[in-house]
């Protein structure tokens, strides 16, 4: 069995990163054993001990180091991905941030453990390297750094769990929960947040439907247009972020019955209660494009979504779950064997950052912060 050595990254990804959540979809690729993490079946990535803590530190640190030109940084928190496409998106977002924010300097991270060590792997491509967002925070008041001014944004879609732990990474840096930083520089260097793309119940979610439609109109006269997004379980639905997808499926449908949006993990929200409010409107054929609804486009869009699992299809009915979902059925096989045309060429393989128009939404958001007040870190910047 062939080795990689990723001296970087593993260990501190699992440490940093508050619970191990699902990277995009839970699968059964790794498993730890006597410090070696088995990824697919022919490679290993160690993992080092704790003592190695200052070499993680000391590779991001050196980093921004190197990359420093201002005195003000923006940090861009992303779920993560191991997808190349959606790597592609993350550099085009950096970029297109350094190109309207130029007097600061700009790094992303990622806040998925999981998602961390399989781009480090190589999962679905070259590996790509990413750190959890304290060691960004570290860096940035680092000797040597210390920026006066730090803009944390949010890549998430909803103000749900992970923009929760966005939240948290900021207060346990501000609030120096370990100890290690300058408390003088803390107490002077300028914090601010920008908040996720549907943060707001109507400017933001009447914005994003009108740039969406603005793009997809023209499928929308053609069939159903179905945005897939992520949401919350109903059990840790926090804040009750998952609102937003209905309040986006509601201002959409102000421009056509043609729009639904539905997710892969909010309760009464899956593909079969979209299939339910497809048929109420009477839409019981003819085309369904499907488009995550999404920052990228990775696994949940490769394979939830356009994937070929039919698993549940018995060759005449599907077998809902508990919940009313059914499992194991892509989007597009679902309505496919429920007698739309819905195949590979009507699924419509985007993340949302890379519709520069819907892109730009965040980068308003993160405008705002920069001409908003600092932040009261020891509150949520959560919606009531």
């Amino acid at each position: 069995m062939k080795k990689i050595k990723y001296f970087v990254l593993a260990f501190a990804a699992v440490c940093l990163t508050v619970g191990l959540a699902s990277c995009e979809k839970e699968k059964e690729v790794e498993k730890i054993v006597e410090k070696e993490v088995i990824v697919e079946k022919t490679d290993t990535v160690t993992i080092i001990d704790e003592s190695n803590w200052t070499k993680f530190q000391s590779i991001v640190t050196a980093d921004v180091l190197s990359q420093k030109k201002h005195d003000k940084a923006i940090l861009l928190v992303a779920f993560g991905s191991t997808w190349d496409q959606a790597y592609k998106a993350f550099d085009t977002t950096i970029d297109a941030y350094k190109a309207a924010f130029g007097d600061y300097d700009v790094f992303l991270s990622y806040s998925s453990a999981i998602c961390i060590n399989r781009a480090a792997a190589g999962e679905n491509t070259d590996p790509r390297f990413y750190y959890a967002p304290p060691f960004w925070l570290n860096a940035f008041a680092a000797e040597g750094v210390q920026y006066d001014e730090i803009v944390v944004q949010s890549l998430q879609v909803i103000p749900g769990e992970e923009y929760t732990r966005v939240i948290n990474y900021i207060k346990d840096f501000a609030n120096n929960a370990n100890g290690d930083l300058d408390d003088d520089y803390l107490a002077n260097v300028t914090l601010k947040l920008g908040v996720p793309l549907l943060q707001d119940a109507d400017e933001d979610v009447s914005l994003v439907a009108k740039e969406l439609n603005a793009l997809y109109a023209d499928k929308a006269k053609e069939g159903v247009v179905a945005f897939m997004g992520h949401g919350n379980p109903d059990s840790y639905d926090t804040y009750k972020a998952n609102v937003r997808y209905t309040e986006l499926e509601q201002a959409l449908q102000k421009y056509s019955k043609s729009y639904y949006v539905g997710t892969v993990d909010m309760k009464d929200n899956f593909k079969t209660n979209v299939y339910a409010r497809m048929q109420k409107n009477g839409i019981k054929n003819g085309k369904v494009f499907c488009h995550p609804l999404m920052s990228i486009d990775g696994d949940h869009g490769h394979n939830d979504m356009a994937g070929d699992d039919d698993e549940n299809w018995d060759g005449t009915k599907f077998t809902p779950n508990e919940e009313g979902e059914v499992e194991d059925t892509s989007w597009k096989k679902y309505f496919q064997h429920l007698g739309y045309e819905c195949n590979d060429d009507t699924m419509i393989p985007l993340g949302l950052l890379e519709l520069p128009t819907v892109r730009q939404v965040w980068m308003n958001h993160t405008q705002d912060a920069i001409n908003g007040e600092p932040l009261d870190y020891y509150h949520s910047k959560n919606p009531e």
